[in-house]
């Protein structure tokens, strides 16, 4: 079944701005909230498709791709969508708790569902951020990489739970092992009924008497993990992927948080990158492009021979089809531009000298632009055309 479009989810118009798309979301998810209509399928599936829609629309790098290349391109092997299963209702929750201005609303209204698991309000692990260098090759043609990351970690004394042991645990007196607590005031309107977090617990719904001596409560320690990473091809300098659920763990068995892996290319020492397009310059002498040669020049692939034929003009760009870099979630790569540049050299010999005196002589060596040569603007308009 296919995907409905996000804009659409969200009723925006493509232009809409970010402001516009935020206000959107929040309207949808008051509506379809799960606490606002308990026992609802098609409610939830709603606040779901919503919150989907918001990820990648709020998000400039996801809003970018899914305008260019729709949902295949918005997900890019990272995060997965709720509807595939990739973020459940905890993540949702804890991901979007600031479209409410830093706040859940649901917290005073609905029962304080925003970040809860069992009716119980659970943290969030904060995100990690993460550099990774790729070579020209590995953007071109994708890599795993796998890295070194130091992070908080579940603590493997007391399995996350901050506990001595599970004799440590009672149930919070405040709230009753809800997690919330009920207040009633009396206004002009009648009895309003708002809930909070328990003070006591911070919605934990118990506390600990005897704390974990390697973590003291907290439930992580400081660790080290080795994370394989997917980089897909054609990524670019500055671009940010995601994990879901790879940053750091959260206290007492809450939602990890994600790790943002920030694309920094390595220059490659005779290429340059333009886009999708890779650009090398060749240098040949004098003699090789008045005479055609054969040579042997380097790509992301390998070496590749090409041909120069026989009176071959300096700015002259040749063209090897595919040799680029491939765009993101696409089959369409780009090519390998190749700009002749002639050497002059800066010193001669005597013999050398009395030899090009006898070519400048000639007829044939003496240059007419306006006909046998066009200007590299117009090169280039011709190559694009």
């Amino acid at each position: 079944m296919s995907k409905r479009d996000y804009y659409d989810i969200l009723g925006v118009s493509k232009g809409a701005s970010a402001d516009e798309i935020k206000k959107a979301y929040r309207k949808l998810a008051i509506k379809y909230h799960p606490d606002k209509n308990p026992d609802d399928k098609a409610a939830e599936d709603k606040f779901k498709e919503a919150a989907e829609a918001y990820e990648v629309l709020s998000n400039p790098e996801k809003r970018q791709r899914y305008d260019q290349f729709g949902h295949a391109g918005a997900q890019g092997g990272f995060g997965g969508g709720y509807g595939g299963g990739g973020m459940n209702m905890e993540d949702i929750f804890s991901q979007f708790g600031d479209v409410f201005g830093g706040g859940n609303p649901f917290d005073s209204f609905f029962g304080g569902g925003g970040q809860s698991r069992g009716g119980r309000r659970v943290q969030r692990g904060s995100n990690l951020r993460i550099k990774v260098k790729l070579t020209l090759e590995e953007i071109a043609n994708g890599v795993e990489k796998k890295v070194k990351v130091n992070k908080q970690v579940v603590c493997n004394t007391c399995d996350g739970t901050g506990a001595k042991d599970k004799s440590s645990f009672s149930t919070c007196k405040t709230c009753g092992g809800s997690g919330a607590v009920r207040r009633v005031t009396n206004t002009i309107l009648g009895q309003m009924q708002t809930t909070s977090t328990c003070p006591t617990c911070n919605g934990e719904g118990s506390t600990i008497s005897s704390k974990c001596n390697t973590c003291h409560g907290d439930g992580v320690t400081r660790g080290e993990e080795t994370i394989s990473i997917n980089i897909p091809a054609g990524v670019s300098e500055g671009m940010q992927l995601s994990m879901s659920g790879k940053g750091n763990a959260a206290p007492r068995g809450g939602v990890p948080g994600d790790l943002i892996i920030l694309i920094e290319e390595v220059p490659h020492e005779t290429l340059k990158r333009e886009g999708i397009n890779i650009i090398y310059d060749l240098h040949v002498s004098f003699v090789d492009a008045a005479l055609g040669t054969s040579v042997d020049i380097p790509t992301i692939d390998g070496k590749a021979r090409i041909k120069l034929e026989p009176g071959t003009q300096g700015g002259k760009i040749l063209r090897l089809k595919g040799k680029g870099i491939p765009e993101v979630n696409s089959y369409h790569k780009g090519d390998q531009l190749i700009q002749v540049n002639i050497w002059t050299p800066k010193t001669i010999n005597h013999e050398e000298r009395e030899l090009l005196e006898k070519l400048r002589a000639s007829e044939n060596f003496r240059p007419n632009p306006g006909k046998n040569e066009k200007s590299f603007f117009d090169r280039m308009k011709e190559y694009f055309e």
